[in-house]
């Protein structure tokens, strides 16, 4: 073979370079283990802009061949709300994004990483992989948010850290009774799905309220760990029907990753066990609690191969933490735009409770934004207590990077803790998405992260959001003024 054939006979993946040595070798693993183990579809799917897996089902012979050619879908995907509903002009020159490669809803590559490979426990026929954007000239999609958490990660190393982070999540589990499949439910977005409890709550980690929900947890314990992920705990939560779950902790792109496919597997498994799980942090739902999301984090010392925050002193926490924590309290309004994304997150915010309504920190200190647990050796790190199960997990995370890393390149202090023995003042956090997206526009460390024109693009779709909220007429509105008025 002559070495211009030989070039055009180089896959996508080879001709641009996308695989690292490890990446390779897990593909060969791959293909081996499609064709042994009697896979007949795989699943492709990626992150979209709001933490929501899309994707395609190939038959397996294609799929070993889609891993390092890729697999095409619309760059529609990428325009859309939380209703699915697209807000950008894609027939207009740039497709309304100011890139040609994204006009005339054109096209993108999925390009498989063969080291997320999970044969889904719950349908044994299927497999599944992560896959990442790119376009045909082999440009990484600037708005997929796997690869911006990529760059946060690359910003980090070169500090001389890596990113060490724990998952606490809290969600909604409930019998469902009606899934709303009637024509007139189909509307867009469709009709709610109706549902009853599993357990009456408000009997915080009772063994009975446990046993009561336990064959459901039973079912998402067992597959959960099927697909490998570091379960840590199963617990009951406070409200009606909620749960938690835990995870170790994970370093790098893998904790986000995690993040993902749980949150899809709980969808899945309890949908197939005639349930309805919800991931929504406030559900209209009575007498439920509203769900969030704890993120643990600490910095690894590339160099020494140790906890950066970990103290040596008197101290809670290194230098290296404390500025850490002061760069995440000092963006905290901007930054809730990714740990706290949707119109209902801020419903969970409250004065003197669990949830946290202002940007201060707190040592095992449960009513703070900001918990700082350990101490010395490696279990030393920040709970930050703020986020929602919705977050998009790369975008909350790179933010935490982001934030985390001004705080370290200006010596940041973080200030008095809550618990001194009298009042604090501290920045109150956002009391809704659009405030929060104001402070988002005004934040010149999170542009410079994320990039203006991430920024700028998530900035429109969010509001696309907040206005059709706004011209939604509420319950509230109704009970207010149709008799009064």
């Amino acid at each position: 073979m002559s070495s211009s054939q030989e070039r055009t006979a180089r896959s996508f993946v080879e001709r641009h370079g996308l695989w690292s040595e490890e990446q390779f070798a897990a593909a060969a693993d791959v293909e081996r283990s499609i064709e042994q183990s009697g896979i007949e579809v795989v699943r492709l799917s990626f992150a979209d802009q709001h933490g929501i897996l899309r994707g395609k089902t190939l038959i397996a012979c294609e799929a070993i061949r889609a891993m390092r050619d890729g697999c095409s879908i619309t760059t529609t995907l990428l325009a859309k709300d939380t209703a699915h509903k697209t807000v950008f002009p894609v027939f207009t020159p740039g497709g309304g994004f100011g890139m040609p490669e994204m006009e005339g809803a054109g096209d993108f590559l999925m390009i498989a990483d063969p080291t997320t490979f999970r044969v889904l426990p719950w349908s044994p026929h299927t497999g599944w992989m992560l896959c990442d954007m790119y376009f045909g000239n082999g440009a990484p999609v600037p708005f997929s948010t796997r690869h911006l958490y990529r760059q946060a990660l690359a910003r980090l190393a070169a500090a001389g850290f890596d990113y060490h982070a724990g998952l606490e999540v809290e969600f909604h589990v409930f019998k469902l009774e009606n899934p709303c499949l009637a024509p007139d439910d189909a509307t867009w977005p469709g009709a709610a799905p109706e549902v009853s409890l599993l357990s009456q709550g408000y009997a915080y980690l009772t063994e009975t309220r446990f046993d009561q929900m336990e064959p459901l947890l039973e079912a998402l314990r067992r597959d959960i760990m099927k697909l490998g992920l570091p379960l840590r705990s199963v617990e009951i939560e406070l409200g009606p029907s909620q749960c938690e779950f835990t995870f170790q902790p994970q370093t790098g792109l893998v904790p986000a990753d995690t993040m993902m496919l749980f949150r899809s597997a709980v969808k899945q498994i309890c949908r197939r066990q005639g349930c309805h799980a919800s991931f929504m942090c406030r559900p209209k739902v009575a007498n439920v609690m509203p769900s969030g999301w704890h993120l643990h984090q600490s910095l690894i010392d590339r160099r020494k191969g140790a906890n950066a925050f970990a103290a040596h002193g008197p101290e809670w926490l290194s230098a290296t933490g404390q500025h850490f924590l002061a760069g995440l309290l000092a963006h905290a309004r901007a930054a809730a735009a990714f740990t706290t994304p949707t119109i209902n997150g801020y419903k969970r915010y409250r004065t003197y409770s669990l949830a946290p309504d202002r940007a201060i920190w707190g040592r095992d200190n449960r009513g703070v934004m900001v918990r700082v647990l350990g101490g010395t050796g490696d279990s030393t790190r920040l709970e930050n207590r703020v986020g929602e199960p919705a977050a998009n997990p790369y975008l909350y995370m790179a933010s935490q990077i982001f934030t985390g890393l001004d705080g370290m390149a200006h010596a940041l202090e973080p200030g008095l803790s809550a618990d001194t023995p009298y009042e604090m003042e501290a920045p109150l956090l956002p009391k809704s998405l659009e405030e929060a997206l104001s402070a988002l526009r005004d934040d010149a460390c999170l542009a410079d992260g994320f990039g203006k024109g991430f920024i700028d693009y998530y900035l429109r779709i969010k509001k696309a959001e907040i206005a059709r909220y706004n011209s939604e007429v509420t319950e509230w509105e109704q009970r207010e003024y149709f008799e009064l008025f």
